[in-house]
């Protein structure tokens, strides 16, 4: 998890589930390039929820200097997904809950809220189970190494922001507007830019949100991530 809105989400959902006692670990894959709020977030968090909280890291490609100035998708291949890799061999975890959105890009809408990845990590989006809860489970191929399991999938971004006001759950800071800026999503420090904003409070995200023509994050750091 990155510790954002929806993660922190998520993490908030499964503590109701499980009646404040998550019994699974919460992964947070640390490329060591997140903001600084990110991580004071994520450690006061996990303390005073009680989550088993486990930090991944691929130390190998730190070692060798990775880092986002090497090119985005080699950062993120080596810093998130080879570190995932690690984590999943390591802690021989079996499923795993994220925290996608169907709302976030295009390619998500093809999710499914079962996802199967081979070992490789690959998703045969032409090849999936059926929504069906009977026949959801019906995955088990010599090729599966893990079900990606997927709760937030039909929620919009405007849906997240108004269950935190709901909640009254807390947020980084980086959310909120400062000198007439705020991040919509934030995460390794170099690879997001803020929104021209003034909303300074979970209401004015709200009210912005449902005012602007820039329905995705993704779309909006597509366009210097500018309300319109």
């Amino acid at each position: 998890m990155e510790h954002g809105k929806d993660s922190t989400v998520l993490v908030h959902l499964a503590r109701k589930a499980f009646l404040d006692d998550i019994p699974v670990p919460v992964v947070h894959i640390d490329t060591s390039y997140k903001f600084k709020e990110i991580y004071s977030f994520r450690d006061t968090q996990a303390k005073k929820w009680k989550l088993r909280l486990v930090i991944v890291k691929n130390d190998s490609a730190l070692g060798e200097k990775m880092s986002p100035a090497k090119g985005r998708f080699e950062c993120c291949s080596a810093l998130k997904t080879e570190a995932l890799k690690q984590a999943l061999e390591e802690h021989d975890f079996s499923a795993l809950l994220l925290a996608i959105r169907r709302d976030e890009h295009a390619i998500r809408a093809k999710e499914r809220y079962f996802s199967p990845r081979d070992k490789e990590f690959k998703w045969d989006y032409q090849n999936q189970p059926l929504e069906l809860w009977g026949a959801c489970h019906k995955t088990a191929t010599a090729a599966l190494t893990h079900m990606r399991i997927h709760p937030l999938l039909h929620w919009r971004e405007i849906d997240v922001w108004r269950y935190i006001q709901r909640e009254k759950l807390p947020v980084v800071g980086l959310y909120f507007a400062r000198k007439g800026k705020r991040f919509r999503s934030i995460g390794c420090e170099s690879c997001c830019e803020p929104v021209l904003s003034a909303a300074d409070s979970i209401s004015k995200i709200i009210k912005e949100i449902e005012s602007t023509t820039i329905a995705r994050e993704a779309d909006a750091c597509k366009t210097k991530n500018r309300f319109s």
